[in-house]
Parts: structure tokens; sequence; C-alpha cells
């Protein structure tokens, strides 16, 4: 018996000792791999063995990425032969800039790229896309620029978290999510010039379970993009202005094109937008279809299309200008959308002639146009109207 009573308590200090040994984080520091946080010197390769360190590290691994700026060139964070599915980079304090010169990355879609990744999170940091010399050459001619970058996508990735994180001065697109699934984002910060051209600041498309928890975002373009395929996409306490809004689309540009469904923007702020929330259709023939869409709890300051449906977008009227949506758009709730327009006309469905909006539901909706009431309009559309709604609904 006495035996017993000193081996037990051995027992239990070995599987303790064990258990926290195993649980331990393995911690990579990008600068002790030969990264230079003087913003000069390409730091790209030691992103790239702190990465691959992590991916072969047995349990959770974290990457530090230090105060600092770090230059790094297009780089791809590749998921298909890691074996770790818990990997933190924190840049808390630290900023990664792009190459000054958009030619470096002339040939490339993306700045930074996650593919086929599981269980990545990324804590705090500044992206700088050093955009601002690309915006300047397409607002000029326009003829020899390079299409530009997106800063950051994850593509085919699952279990993503992105916390703290801000980007500005994307040369395109800011933050993308692709054929991804599980994806968190709180407390991002997203910022370029009111002028600067097809910046979204978060494009999500062919995604499911996405989720968008206080985001700031003021660009030259939508402050969230939503594409195809996209399903269970749920944004809160989002700030957006300047930009175009929040936009479902635009869609339709395929025929045979995945639906949308299931999207929630739930109290938000819009200040100087070209529009509030927007789904917008190409007119074309599509078999492709939105439904189960709510906004809720949304407050417009001087938007110039506060709440819009366009199912007639055909830029430069190229090949679609005699042509309608095919793009099926239903079961649409707009409850609680109070504010004031920068235009007359505050509510416009212009729906689809083939396939028109139904299921559309107002509650509650209070917007004005320099203090006297606004205007709706509506074409091809069924719907209900609940509540008080100013303007007068046309439902």
């Amino acid at each position: 018996m006495n035996t017993l009573n000193i081996v037990t308590p051995l027992t239990l200090l070995f599987i303790l000792f064990f258990s926290s040994s195993t649980a331990s984080t393995t911690v990579y520091n990008v600068v002790e791999l030969g990264a230079k946080s003087d913003g000069k010197t390409d730091s790209t390769n030691a992103f790239i063995e702190a990465w691959t360190s992590a991916c072969n590290s047995v349990g959770s691994a974290t990457i530090i990425v230090p105060h600092g700026q770090f230059l790094v060139k297009n780089v791809i964070f590749d998921g298909k032969d890691c074996r770790n599915s818990d990997i933190t980079i924190s840049m808390e304090g630290a900023t990664l800039v792009a190459p000054s010169d958009y030619n470096v990355m002339r040939k490339s879609e993306n700045w930074i790229r996650f593919g086929k990744v599981k269980g990545v999170s990324i804590q705090g940091g500044t992206l700088d896309g050093r955009g601002t010399s690309l915006w300047d050459c397409k607002l000029a001619d326009g003829k020899h620029c390079p299409d530009g970058t997106r800063s950051l996508k994850f593509s085919n990735c699952e279990d993503v978290k992105i916390e703290g994180l801000t980007s500005i001065n994307s040369q395109k697109f800011h933050i993308v999510i692709y054929d991804s699934h599980n994806v968190k984002m709180h407390g991002v910060t997203i910022r370029a010039s009111s002028d600067s051209p097809n910046t979204d600041g978060i494009h999500v498309e062919s995604s499911t379970d996405v989720t968008i928890n206080r985001a700031d975002i003021g660009t030259g373009d939508d402050c969230i993009s939503i594409g195809p395929g996209t399903k269970n996409l749920w944004m809160e306490n989002i700030i957006c202005g300047p930009g175009h809004g929040i936009s479902i689309g635009s869609l339709g540009k395929r025929f045979n094109e995945q639906g949308v469904q299931n999207v929630t923007v739930k109290t938000a702020t819009f200040t100087g937008t070209q529009s509030g929330v927007r789904i917008k259709t190409w007119a074309k023939p599509c078999n492709g279809f939105v439904k189960d869409v709510l906004f809720q709890d949304l407050m417009m300051n001087q938007v110039k299309n506060p709440i819009l449906i366009d199912q007639h977008y055909c830029p430069h009227n190229k090949g679609c200008p005699t042509q309608v949506s095919g793009v099926k758009i239903s079961q649409v709730t707009y409850s609680g959308i109070r504010g004031t327009s920068a235009t007359q006309v505050a509510v416009k469905f212009d729906c689809s002639s083939k396939k028109p909006c139904s299921g559309i539901i107002m509650e509650n909706v209070n917007l004005i146009y320099q203090n006297r009431p606004a205007q709706s309009s509506c074409s091809s559309i069924d719907g209900s109207a609940y509540g008080v709604i100013r303007p007068l609904s046309c439902l």
C-alpha cells in the first residue's frame, strides 16, 4: 500500500509534465531567420522559411513579426504539404510593405496569398500595398498599367482567423476570401483613397460560413463585395465610407453561376458612400440567384443610393444592352434602416422583367432627403411593407 501511495503522485507528475510539453508552442521569429525591419531589405525568404518551419513543427506554432517595417515581395504560403493546422502569425506593431515599384509584381495577381491552409490565425499588423503610384497610372491614361495585385488572398482555406489587421493602399482588392470555409474576421481596418480604382475592402466569393465583425472600411470601391457561390455570410458592426457601400454583386456575368444565399448585414453605418446596401446583376441571361438576405439596423449619412437593386448593370453598354438579367432575387428583408439620402430617390428597386424580384420586405424604414420626404422607385417587383415606411413604399 505504501508503494502505491508513492507511485501514484509520481505518475501524475509525469503525466502533467508530458501534457504541458506536448501542448507548448514553437516560436519562429522572422528577424532571427534573416528578415530586416528597415523596410528596404527584401525579407521574403525569411517569411517563407518561418512558414515552412511552422508547417513542419509538431503542435501549435507561432510566427513572430516584431515591430518595424518589412519589405516583402509577392509570396505564397502553401498549405498543400503543411502538417500543422494551428499556426498563428503575430504581427502586432509590424508593417509589411510591398515593393514601391508596381512593375516588380506586374505579373502577379496577389501580393500575399494563402492557399489550401487550415487553422491559420493572423493577429494585428499592417499591410501597406503602396498602390498610390499604380492608381495614378490608371487614372491618367491606364493603357500601359498592370492590372494590380490584391494585398491578401485566402483560397481553398479552412478555419481562418484574422484579428486586428490593418490594410492600407492596396493596388487592387485589399482582402479576398475565395473558395474557403469558416473564416472569421474581427477588428479589421481598411483604408484607401476615395478615388482609388478597384480597391474593394473585403471580397467574399464561393465561400461558406464567413463572419466579418467590427470592420472599419473606407476605399474607392465597395467596402464589402459579395461574389457568386457565397453562402452563410454574417457582417455586423461595420463602418463604411468612403466607398461604394456593401454590394452583393455584380452577379450574372456568366450564364452558369452559383447563387448567393443566407447573407446578413446587421448594425452598420454608411457615410458619404455611393450606395448603402446594393444588389447588382448584369443585364444578361444567367441561372444564378440571390435569396435569404437580411439588411437590419443600418444608418445612412448622406448616401447617394441607400437601398438599391440594380438588375440592368452593363458597363459601356457592351455585351448586354438589349438583354435582361436572369438572376432571380427573392426573400430580401430591409429592416430598421434610417438616415439621410444624398439623392431624392432613396429606395430604388430596378428588377429583372424576365425574373421579377419576389418576397421583398420592408419594415420600419425612415430615409429623408434634404429635410423633406425622399422618393422610392419600383420596377418588376413583388413584396410587402410594414411599420413606418419613409419614403412611401412602392411595393
